[in-house]
């Protein structure tokens, strides 16, 4: 293993010690899944030295791959078990799909930017990362076709809850999303139960706008 490697492994596993699982996060498949897939590999070549910083990171085109923290606290309030479908609004690098991947039985990603799309899919594939469906298109308008699933999680914010991810949600299903103004946003916890559905507020947050018919006009 190369110097640069070996730096981005050892900085890979501290990101996962001092980030991670000092703030909370527990679930130990997840820890797993954030100390094996490459982050790096979802960056632009010239901003590898940030891929494990504790900040957002400009991925270009006006979208980020978000801080990892952030990101692992919205996929443990998944509450993932191996047999889930998910459903992933905002595909964006990838990174979180590779994530998703690994903790569930298949991963349908949307990504409204057609560039985006086609470098994900490049870097999944590198990495060998098959149980995963991507298509473009308006992600605040879920995927019809494929419903229900069993969790949604989206990598940008709306102004709320769309209704076609709860649409589309099968029962006992649940959706984690930022969810505000465009500033700031709080993340959210949807719980579909008996065809109720109850909400649950965790944190605030700063993510990019969902864009979409039913997100943010363009």
């Amino acid at each position: 293993m190369g110097s640069t490697e070996e730096k981005l492994a050892d900085a890979r596993q501290s990101m996962v010690e001092l980030q991670l699982r000092r703030r909370g996060i527990r679930n130990q498949a997840l820890l797993d899944a954030f100390s094996s897939i490459p982050r790096e590999v979802f960056l632009p070549d010239d901003l590898y030295d940030e891929a494990y910083e504790d900040h957002p990171v400009s991925i270009g085109m006006g979208q980020t791959i978000s801080q990892p923290y952030v990101t692992a606290l919205m996929v443990q309030h998944l509450d993932l078990q191996p047999a889930h479908r998910v459903l992933d609004v905002g595909l964006g690098s990838g990174y979180q799909a590779a994530v998703l991947a690994r903790l569930s039985r298949h991963v349908y990603a949307i990504e409204r930017i057609e560039e985006l799309t086609e470098r994900a899919m490049g870097v999944l594939a590198r990495l060998d990362v098959r149980n995963i469906t991507i298509c473009t298109g308006d992600g605040s308008l879920g995927w019809p076709e494929e419903a229900p699933f069993d969790r949604i999680i989206c990598g940008a914010a709306a102004p709320d809850i769309p209704q076609p991810w709860i649409d589309q949600l099968g029962e006992g299903g649940r959706i984690v999303a930022p969810v505000g103004g465009a500033d700031v946003q709080t993340v959210v916890v949807v719980q579909k139960e008996n065809g109720k559905v109850r909400r649950q507020q965790v944190c605030d947050v700063r993510f990019v706008k969902l864009i979409g018919r039913k997100g943010w006009p363009s």
